[in-house]
């Protein structure tokens, strides 16, 4: 009679346990689902500044053209990307195309002096900022998440709920660079 107490018991036990186990890896998720919102309200953000921006632009440099559609279609590429790693990457064409926006915008001293311009920039510029700190907690918590379900014991309860990786929102290399680049000042 002991034996089958104490046997019940240990079943008790392990089944607390992986739910516990289980509960977590949910919580885990949930997290990386909240993160990734956070991300995705940053970049609608960044979305809404940049068609007053081109506008701006426009008013002073519109025979850019190809410039300004650039931007353009960058923006509606990373407004219907699905998924981290496709916004991650359509958000690096869209950073690159404001990049030769901006740069634009040095050979037109009418437009760099303009208040609406570097207020927007300026806006944009604090978007970005948030944009990466976001983007960093997303990674954060994927990479949680990620390790919850591959190691002990994990990996034996993540198959019970379905749980699969979660992708890192990365951007392209070449974005990376600049972003991280320092700037250059010459006096």
């Amino acid at each position: 009679m002991s034996g089958i107490l104490i046997f019940l018991g240990l079943i008790v036990l392990i089944v607390i346990f992986v739910i516990g186990i289980y509960n977590r890896i949910v919580a885990l998720s949930q997290r990386t689902e909240q993160a990734f919102a956070d991300v995705d309200v940053q970049l609608k953000q960044r979305h809404d500044l940049i068609p007053n921006l081109v506008e701006t632009v426009k008013g002073y440099a519109s025979h850019e053209r190809e410039t300004l559609d650039a931007v353009i279609n960058a923006r509606s590429a990373a407004q219907s990307a699905q998924g981290p790693a496709a916004q991650g990457a359509a958000e690096g064409v869209l950073g690159a195309a404001l990049g030769k926006l901006f740069a634009l915008a040095e050979a037109y001293p009418d437009l760099k002096a303009n208040t609406n311009f570097l207020e927007l920039q300026r806006e944009l510029s604090d978007v970005e900022n948030k944009i990466a700190a976001a983007r960093r907690f997303f990674n954060n918590a994927v990479q949680e998440y990620n390790t919850a379900i591959k190691q002990i014991p994990g990996n034996l309860v993540a198959p019970l709920g379905n749980f699969k990786d979660k992708e890192f929102f990365e951007i392209p290399e070449e974005r990376r660079a600049t972003l991280e680049a320092a700037p250059d000042v010459n006096f």
